[in-house]
């Protein structure tokens, strides 16, 4: 049965412990200076975002069907059967594609390094293979972040909207999102308020889909030319988004330390 992790905003206390034990896990920099920053980054894959005296947090969805693998040209990215989408860095060629792929823009780039890799929270595969917990889940001191079977999650998110309907909006984020993904969140506030994409905007049909239906309704006199030109200003447009979302997450950053200072 596959694994997931269940995120309760209401529950959440903002102590960044999940941040922490995330970088402790992952051999990641950690100081008061990386907690500030409010955005994640190739060094921080999770972040616990404040609006209004209520939390939020972002990290990878570990989606059923992740387009980020999809993409990969050479199967640097995969979804395990336990739940996690993994990373092998030794398979990667560096083409971003898959950042240019993922609805929910989690994929980042060390592009100051001589050596760059794609980096992003690959939900511990070896505590999972280990029998433990996922390292945020395990240090979490409410049980804001729980980690288990994703059907059993799901039946206790339902529980608890049906039992406090004034305390949660009545939806599970990541229950059909994109087909499905294995981080489901809770919440009394919009996830969309936090940078999530809007469930309208990125369906409930796995994105790797679309790549099969597109492709037989293409009438065989159709220039294969005219497809790949396509695809490529498609991705071209893709990667332009991208770069603009990592411009406004860099002056996030240079506005948050100025503000420190």
């Amino acid at each position: 049965m596959s694994k997931a992790i269940l995120y309760d905003a209401t529950m959440c206390i903002g102590c960044k412990q999940c941040e922490s034990a995330c970088a402790q896990q992952n051999s990641l920099p950690y100081n008061d200076s990386v907690a500030a920053e409010p955005v994640q980054s190739a060094h921080k894959w999770t972040v616990v975002l404040t609006k209004d005296d209520k939390f939020m947090r972002r990290l990878c969805m570990h989606c059923e069907k992740p387009a980020c693998a999809s993409a990969c040209p050479v199967g640097a990215l995969h979804k395990t059967k336990p739940g996690p989408v993994v990373y092998d860095v030794w398979k990667c060629i560096g083409c971003r594609y898959c950042m240019v792929a993922c609805p929910f823009s989690q994929p980042k780039y060390e592009w100051g390094s001589l050596n760059p890799r794609v980096r992003k929270c690959i939900m511990c595969p070896d505590r999972l293979a280990a029998g433990k917990q996922t390292a945020c889940a395990e240090i979490c001191p409410t049980g804001a972040t729980k980690f288990g079977d994703r059907d059993d999650l799901l039946r206790e998110a339902r529980e608890r909207i049906r039992q406090n309907p004034g305390t949660y909006l009545d939806r599970i984020y990541g229950y059909n999102e994109v087909g499905g993904t294995s981080v489901l969140i809770l919440s009394s506030q919009k996830v969309e308020d936090y940078g999530y994409p809007a469930s309208a905007k990125i369906g409930d049909t796995p994105l790797p889909e679309y790549t099969g239906r597109v492709m037989e309704r293409v009438p065989d006199f159709i220039p294969v030319w005219t497809l790949v030109l396509g695809g490529i200003y498609w991705i071209s447009h893709r990667r332009e988004e991208v770069a603009a979302a990592e411009a406004e997450e860099e002056q996030a950053k240079k506005t948050q330390n100025g503000g420190a200072r």
